[in-house]
């Protein structure tokens, strides 16, 4: 059962550090969020990396069981509601720290992952990034969205190349997400998606998170009222029950390196032409204060009231639901 008036946080992050402060998860869960996903790795960021992110995230919310609870199931959700807990999930962000292997993916499963996509705007052995040269998805990623869904974990394409996004929602059996994209015909920006990706997405059952970063959403100041465009557009285009939120909140501590070890080159990542500038070093964020604004800000489109509660968070917990079953 799907708890009602979920407030649902698709992708954030902290730290790549297992000593990561969860202060900004706190704020969220004054903000009222009921469930957020935090991605624990990228595809720069070797396994070792991310499995000692992982250990130390687990052993914060171990430690505060009042403030924090890792769910698997949607009823885990539910009784983190019901005790004033938020619950967390994790994400990783890109197929290299699966190491080839399709069985990496129940491990990562049972640890906590509960979301995941391929590529990391580079192509990797699996799947094209979107600011790459598209290829379409490789045999190995075939196998890698059977381990996917097999696996209950929600098969997401954000960063991921616009064809092999494609050949993702083709080749899954369960509904596919983009954690936090938002819509090309609004600003032409290589992370954001075409209408061609949203409807089959939609397709699938799924839903597009719509984010709250400055150069996807055209604004270098961005404010809940661009975020409720972006997510309008997409109901516009497909429907309301296939919209969601995916602020994609970056809460840096600069006390804390988390800088990949080895010949990390931000500049490949985050390339020049594709917009960014030294990295993403100038992006900036909705703050988390954007969440008890989107609301009103997704009425003022014309939206219901309930219609706007499916946005927040229904429409990801019923794919949740189907998903993590």
């Amino acid at each position: 059962m799907i708890p009602p008036n979920l407030l649902w946080e698709s992708h954030a992050c902290l730290p790549l550090h297992p000593a990561a402060s969860f202060a900004p998860i706190d704020r969220l869960r004054e903000a009222g969020v009921s469930f957020v996903s935090i991605n624990v790795g990228m595809d720069m960021n070797p396994v070792a990396q991310v499995m000692a992110v992982i250990a130390g995230f687990r052993a914060t919310i171990a430690a505060h069981p009042d403030r924090y609870l890792l769910a698997a199931h949607m009823a885990d959700i539910g009784r983190a509601q019901a005790g004033g807990q938020i619950a967390i999930g994790f994400d990783l962000e890109g197929a290299m720290p699966l190491l080839e292997q399709p069985d990496m993916v129940a491990l990562y499963a049972s640890l906590g992952v509960r979301q995941i996509h391929f590529a990391y705007n580079r192509n990797n052995s699996v799947a094209d990034g979107c600011h790459d040269v598209e290829r379409g998805l490789t045999p190995l990623g075939v196998r890698m969205v059977q381990a996917v869904n097999a696996a209950g974990m929600l098969m997401d394409c954000s960063h991921t190349g616009r064809r092999c996004s494609l050949d993702i929602m083709a080749t899954s059996t369960q509904p596919v997400i983009f954690s936090h994209a938002n819509p090309l015909a609004l600003v032409e920006h290589g992370r954001n998606i075409t209408d061609e990706q949203i409807r089959a997405c939609a397709g699938t059952g799924g839903v597009v998170s719509v984010s709250g970063v400055s150069f996807f959403l055209g604004n270098p100041a961005p404010t809940a009222q661009d975020v409720a465009r972006h997510a309008a557009y997409v109901a516009d285009l497909v429907g309301v029950r296939h919209v969601g939120i995916g602020l994609d909140i970056s809460f840096h501590q600069p006390e804390l390196d988390d800088t990949p070890p080895g010949d990390y080159d931000p500049t490949y990542w985050w390339p020049k032409s594709a917009g960014y500038k030294r990295g993403i070093t100038k992006t900036v964020y909705t703050p988390i204060e954007t969440w008890p604004l989107l609301p009103q800000a997704l009425q003022d489109t014309g939206m219901t009231a309930d219609e706007a509660a499916l946005v927040m968070g229904g429409n990801m917990a019923r794919v949740a639901a189907h998903v993590w079953r």
